[in-house]
């Protein structure tokens, strides 16, 4: 894990490792990174908002659990942006296959079951009101 880190803040030592590759293929990586990195923003703005606009919701502290979801699950996409970004990088310098990742798959789950969980809280609510 600490060698995976490390690697994170050693370009040298990454470029040090196999073939220089064509560099339309490193930007194509660094895109894929700043991609991630964007998705990681939104998702924390989005915890920011949800802690200081979202009104109280129909169950106890419900609006700061989604905050505090938001913001963890956007922390852990900037982390885990930068360790794609390193594990893709060393493969196309060694003309490894590029290694396969669940990472988009988990996300997309994770935001689509927020997504449910925020319908069934609006929906409580607005029956609540009726």
């Amino acid at each position: 894990m600490w060698e995976a880190i490390r690697r994170w803040f050693d370009p040298s030592g990454l470029r040090s490792v196999g073939e220089p590759p064509d560099y339309r293929f490193s930007l194509a990586n660094e895109r894929t990174f700043l991609a991630w990195l964007r998705t990681s923003l939104a998702l924390v703005g989005g915890g920011l908002a949800a802690a200081q606009f979202l009104p109280p919701l129909p169950l106890r502290h419900l609006r700061e659990v989604i905050a505090v979801a938001l913001l963890l699950l956007g922390g852990a996409v900037a982390i885990r942006a930068v360790d794609h970004w390193a594990r893709i990088e060393r493969a196309i310098r060694l003309g490894q296959e590029l290694p396969a990742s669940r990472f988009p798959a988990v996300l997309a789950l994770a935001v689509g079951a927020g997504a449910v969980l925020l319908v069934i809280a609006v929906l409580v609510r607005a029956v609540g009101a009726s």
